[in-house]
């Protein structure tokens, strides 16, 4: 089964039957919102709102082991997260849109793995590359399908947040070689792995990163790119479930 974690525009296709909405209890708590179960083009799959219902829950508070888990829990094999990033690089324009094939994760003091406490042995996953690969190449087919442009690399530097960068830490970001900064791939994607679910993302590039052009950014400007971007979104994943 394939989940979508975003935010609650995502659901808004046509012809998508809801069949039920659920909180699941995990080890590790609740997670962010229900899942929403249901079905599109014949085919179950869960939608998922990482930030809550009411986008409440900020980055560096979201239960990812609960998210995570709960789906897993739920019989998802495949994830395709929904993030809205800074871009970087000099082609990642706002309302540009990027499938990542690498991360550089710059959070700290989230709890960030299940192989910490109650565990038999020490235990290291391969993280070598974080997306599933043939994830990506499955949603390169859907955005090529739909013939909407996509970028299909790039490098995501996830940072804690809640607030945004300073001009030097963006500086330091791309001399590092990020492409994208955002706040919630990490670790999201880390812990998918963990539990050996597969996990790609589609990011929207939703402003330039601070200290590259002359505006002041805003959230009003961000949600304004990201509104516009969306239905491109929307239109991939529905081409990707049809695969």
């Amino acid at each position: 089964m394939l989940a979508i974690i975003g935010g609650t525009g995502l659901t808004d296709y046509k012809g998508l039957e809801i069949i039920e909405s659920k909180m699941i209890s995990t080890p590790y708590g609740y997670p962010s919102s229900e899942l929403t179960l249901a079905k599109l083009y014949g085919k179950s799959l869960i939608f998922f709102a990482r930030h809550g219902k009411e986008h409440t829950v900020p980055p560096h508070k979201v239960n990812y082991r609960a998210n995570i888990w709960a789906l897993k829990s739920e019989g998802v094999e495949s994830i395709v997260a929904v993030n809205a990033v800074g871009g970087l690089h000099p082609d990642f324009s706002p309302g540009s849109i990027v499938l990542p094939d690498q991360i550089i994760d710059y959070t700290y003091d989230r709890l960030h793995t299940y192989f910490d406490e109650n565990i038999h042995s020490v235990t290291h996953i391969d993280f070598t590359y974080p997306y599933t690969k043939s994830v990506i190449d499955k949603l390169s087919q859907a955005a090529l399908n739909a013939d909407i442009s996509i970028y299909q690399h790039g490098t995501y530097g996830c940072t804690q947040g809640p607030r945004l960068e300073t001009a030097a830490e963006i500086n330091r970001l791309i001399k590092d070689g990020c492409d994208l900064v955002g706040m919630t791939a990490m670790p999201e994607a880390a812990l998918a792995r963990e539990l050996e679910l597969e996990y790609a993302s589609i990011n929207i590039v939703a402003n330039w990163g601070a200290g590259l052009s002359d505006d002041v950014i805003t959230m009003n400007d961000i949600e304004k790119v990201v509104s516009h971007a969306i239905d491109k979104v929307k239109t991939i994943i529905g081409e990707f479930v049809k695969l």
